[in-house]
């Protein structure tokens, strides 16, 4: 059974910075891109980026580029979304989703959403 656990979520002042995690199981992790989506309250869900082969990064939301990264490490199965710079924009509850292809609007499997705040 395919999971995975985005974890990391939390309130945090504008400028600062969290580190998200997603745990990944169930499939050959390192087969899989993994990507990051956001719905912010009263939005449509947003792809923010994606990652395969453990470095070729896609990022689709503009907003996010310069800052923010994302990394994997196969042998814990785990891919990490770091974000700098908060702003209150930002807000949003964060998913972690694979699937074979890097796809911005849907991808095969997903895990429960992390909530990131940012307050003003």
């Amino acid at each position: 059974e395919v999971q995975l656990q985005a974890s990391g979520g939390g309130l945090v002042q504008a400028g600062g910075s969290l580190r998200l995690s997603c745990a990944a199981s169930g499939f050959t992790f390192d087969h899989y891109v993994m990507g990051w989506f956001r719905q912010a309250p009263g939005k449509e869900r947003e792809g923010v980026l994606c990652i395969r082969n453990m470095a070729d990064i896609t990022y689709w939301s503009d907003s996010v580029k310069g800052r923010f990264t994302v990394s994997s490490d196969t042998t814990k199965n785990t891919v990490y979304l770091q974000m700098n710079s908060l702003k209150p924009e930002d807000t949003a509850v964060y998913y972690c989703a694979a699937d074979p292809f890097c796809r911005p609007h849907d991808m095969d499997y997903w895990g429960k959403g992390t909530q990131v705040t940012v307050s003003s």
